[in-house]
């Protein structure tokens, strides 16, 4: 059983930074491919970065030039760094992986960003 723990959210004011990391308890280089998601009440799921197993990454378009996805295999962990957060990046943020047609998500972990 593949476990995702995503840590790093917290309250924020606007324009500054967190990193999020999502740390997994197989090899991430086993995952067709890593993510994260973000919700927040009264709004869908959002698709807000992607890490494929070739490395390739892309970002939602609401948060681009703002969010940057990474990974370290040797830590089998994904990262979101996000920088010059808003008011509307409050949500809580999943982490998600793929492999052979499972799925999995870690908990989730809260962003606020509030004056």
């Amino acid at each position: 059983q593949v476990q995702l723990v995503e840590s790093g959210g917290g309250l924020v004011q606007p324009g500054g930074s967190l990193r999020l990391s999502c740390a997994a308890s197989a090899s991430i280089l086993s995952f067709d491919l890593m993510a994260w998601y973000r919700q927040s009440p009264g709004k869908q799921r959002e698709l807000v970065a992607v890490v494929m197993s070739d490395g390739r990454t892309n970002v939602a378009d609401s948060v681009k030039g703002r969010f940057t996805v990474s990974r370290d295999n040797a830590k089998n962990t994904m990262y979101l760094q996000m920088n010059s957060l808003k008011f509307e990046d409050t949500a809580a943020y999943d982490c998600y992986a793929a492999r052979l047609g499972n799925a999995y998500w870690g908990q989730g972990t809260q962003v606020t960003v509030s004056s």
